[in-house]
């Protein structure tokens, strides 16, 4: 579905509100997250792209049934508008062809992708794809943040999209946000999670973004942690809000994310091997 780019005015309002308003207090873990036992292979995961420090694979795991994910199919990312030109070189190598942008309106104009010859680029806005102004508000309050991603219809949609461009996609896929870490982070679990990787798996590749953003270190403020951290607890809280809206977490992806049984063998047959 094409952009509604008439949502930028308010998108943008609301945005330079939230930006501009006091940080709620957040409980940020004390203590660095215990090395993933999992998802251990960190460097070997990223794109190692200077432009973007949280863009990596997610190919490599095994799942319940013994298959294993396919590396090359897709990546996630952080934002693509620092990318430099041997990034783009890089991720032409990797024969990128779609791009899917989560992000808001706001959010892309003052970061717009960067994309290699021969990438499509999609907009799948995650938090203003409903038109609820309230949804942008969520964007400081993480707990929230992630109950809107696994309930919210426009939420589903944006989501729903993503998976059959991923499966449509003529060559690799790539997906991204800003940080790489919430609504990526999102997209990911639920992805690896339908291909059947278990969950502890998913919660240690989740909770890598953690090392990627530690390297990054461009955000500060009283932002920073919101930019830069995740926390188990946050993804635990969509899986239990998904479970609780649908019952289970196959009909949030039958019901809620609108995948048929098609499409579950279609990415199955993609991306397992």
């Amino acid at each position: 579905m094409a952009p509604r780019l008439t949502r930028t005015a308010a998108t943008g309002a609301l945005t330079l509100a939230l930006l501009a308003a006091p940080v709620p207090a957040i409980a940020f873990a004390t203590t660095a997250p215990a090395t993933p036992t999992t998802a251990q292979s960190s460097t070997a995961r990223s794109l190692h792209l200077t432009g973007a420090s949280n863009a990596r694979d997610i190919g490599g795991y095994r799942t319940t049934d013994g298959h294993t994910v396919k590396t090359g199919v897709v990546f996630r990312s952080n934002a693509l508008g620092s990318l430099t030109p041997a990034d783009l070189t890089a991720l032409q190598q990797r024969n990128l062809r779609t791009d899917i942008d989560f992000r808001t309106v706001f959010e892309r104009a003052l970061a717009p992708d960067k994309l290699p010859a021969g990438a499509t680029e999609h907009w799948d806005d995650v938090v203003g794809g409903s038109g609820n102004p309230a949804n942008y508000l969520n964007m400081a309050d993480m707990p929230a943040m992630y109950r809107l991603m696994a309930t919210d219809p426009g939420a589903a949609k944006a989501f729903h999209d993503a998976f059959t461009q991923i499966i449509d996609s003529p060559g690799a896929s790539l997906y991204h946000c800003t940080s790489g870490k919430d609504r990526t982070g999102w997209m990911t679990a639920v992805l690896l999670t339908i291909l059947g990787v278990p969950r502890d798996t998913v919660n240690a590749d989740y909770m890598l973004s953690n090392q990627y953003l530690a390297r990054n270190g461009t955000a500060t403020g009283p932002l920073a942690a919101l930019q830069n951290t995740v926390q188990q607890a946050w993804l635990d809280d969509a899986f239990a809000a998904a479970g609780a809206k649908y019952g289970s977490f196959d009909n949030y992806v039958a019901q809620g994310l609108g995948l048929t049984t098609a499409d579950i063998a279609a990415l199955k047959a993609k991306l397992l091997v």
